[in-house]
């Protein structure tokens, strides 16, 4: 037979094996937008602006629906009902995480951000104890980002209010945070290891929020037959592996049981408590994922916040200027601001919580996966299927945020200018899943940027008309542009 025949047949197989499988998969889900053979929804998705796609199938769709990534349906939810719903009110069986090729070539089902199961909640749980032993929400914690702060003022000083990209300090001081927690010392600006862990941290944000990534996650043998930058992802998480492993190594030669001094002092008391437990979960694979999942998870999101909420701070003086007014009114300038000045700063707490409903860093949340068969509204959604939840029309609906896309710290006060809560800012995602270090970051975000504001005047390069607020990258995560700014002295 004619090759060219044989590999047209071979060709059509394989197209109707696939609209098969993929007709069978939609039985019983959501509706959605007709998928391709093989690639399913991924043209229409593309890579940049998936939260605008998603908003747009949901006025066709309604709030649940179906969209695939090649072959693998994956059901979103949209709107505040729905997401809470899912995640709140069916928090167990909403419980999962999704699996994605290139997370797991690299966890291996370890950690904490993308584990199941047994290990996931034991993990987590020893986690949150642990951070709470430390301080995390108490005084403790708290002088440690104070001084942090200061140090990252005196860093900003050493700009000379010259114009600067403010990436990687801005990157240093909440990971410096973590570093304290996990191996008690904080490290200078300058140090080479810090600064190298600091250079991979974002490099990996940018891979991973690249479309190669998207493809390598939705057709997994690009990761063996293709060159890509998937292969320098996978380089600098060993890296960053072999860093903490270092660690450990020497935590282990010093260890005393009776005076744990940091995370992976306490995570080594338990794993000798529990050594006779055959199926521990607390190995040493376990903490190196989990101490790596506690750097990226409590560098990069804390950090692009800062950054992207200077930018914000820019692009609108009057807004800086009033929170200003209040850090003097209420902290003066011969202390530290303090989380006891937040209840009397109703303005500048509006102001941070609008910062993270504005740039809504993570807009499809981390990706959920259903737990057991579940009935969701009229639908069947098997276990193992992939959720994503659009945290993005939870945090722009127009109905509890007028003029969503317009950044004002007014959707966060009430007639008087006091600070009004809303259910709708979930910025940390919600129910179970919920990031585990939410309370640290609040404290950060608040005790970063007002000891910044107490300190200095800031001055973008450019008119303030002509910087660009809207996200560089908005897929899986928002990315502000690159920008300068001088940070004067007051």
């Amino acid at each position: 037979m004619d090759p060219v025949v044989v590999l047209v047949l071979c060709l059509s197989c394989l197209l109707l094996l696939s609209l098969w499988r993929q007709r069978l998969g939609r039985r019983n889900l959501p509706p959605g937008p007709t998928p391709l053979p093989i690639i399913g929804n991924i043209l229409q998705l593309g890579d940049k602006n998936i939260k605008k796609s998603f908003s747009n199938f949901s006025k066709v769709y309604g709030p649940v629906f179906t969209v695939h990534f090649g072959m693998k349906p994956i059901v979103v939810l949209h709107g505040y009902e729905a997401v809470k719903e899912a995640l709140v009110d069916m928090g167990e069986e909403f419980s999962g995480r999704s699996k994605f090729p290139v997370v797991e070539r690299s966890n291996k089902g370890h950690g904490i951000i993308f584990s199941n199961g047994k290990r996931w909640k034991e993990t987590r749980r020893f986690s949150l104890m642990t951070l709470r032993n430390f301080g995390m929400g108490k005084r403790s914690i708290e002088d440690r980002v104070q001084e942090e702060a200061r140090c990252l003022v005196e860093e900003l000083r050493k700009t000379n209010a010259s114009p600067c990209d403010p990436t990687y300090i801005l990157g240093c001081a909440p990971c410096n945070v973590i570093c304290s927690i996990i191996f008690q010392n904080r490290f200078d600006y300058k140090d080479q290891n810090f600064v190298n862990l600091m250079e991979k941290f974002s490099e990996n944000i940018r891979i991973q929020t690249s479309l190669w990534i998207l493809m390598c996650n939705t057709f997994p043998s690009l990761l063996d037959y293709f060159p890509g930058i998937h292969n320098k992802l996978f380089k600098n998480i060993a890296n960053e592996k072999r860093y903490i492993l270092e660690k450990i190594k020497e935590h282990q030669e010093s260890l005393d049981v009776n005076n744990p001094r940091d995370f992976i002092d306490c995570f080594l008391i338990k794993m000798e408590q529990e050594k006779h437990i055959q199926q521990s979960e607390f190995t040493i694979e376990n903490l190196v994922t989990t101490a790596r999942d506690l750097f990226v998870a409590g560098t990069e999101t804390t950090s692009t916040t800062l950054r992207y909420g200077l930018l914000l701070l820019l692009k609108h003086p009057e807004v800086r200027a009033k929170v200003q007014e209040e850090i003097d009114h209420v902290v003066g300038r011969h202390r530290s601001p303090c989380m006891q000045d937040r209840s009397f700063m109703p303005y500048t707490d509006a102001v941070v919580h609008e910062i993270q409903r504005y740039i809504d860093l993570v807009p499809t949340n981390v990706p959920h996966e259903v737990t057991c068969d579940i009935k969701f509204r009229s639908y069947l959604i098997p276990k193992g299927t992939t959720v994503f939840t659009s945290l993005t029309s939870v945090l722009h609906d127009d109905k509890e945020f007028p003029n969503p896309e317009m950044f004002d710290p007014g959707h966060f006060l009430d007639e008087s200018g006091n600070f009004k809560k809303s259910d709708y800012f979930m910025p940390f995602s919600t129910g179970k899943r919920i990031c585990v270090g939410e309370g640290l970051a609040r404290m950060e975000l608040f005790l970063f940027l007002t000891t910044i504001l107490q300190n200095f005047n800031l001055k973008s390069v450019v008119d303030p008309k002509d910087l660009d607020i809207t996200p560089a990258i908005s897929g899986s995560f928002s990315l502000p542009h690159s920008y300068q700014i001088c940070f004067i002295p007051v």
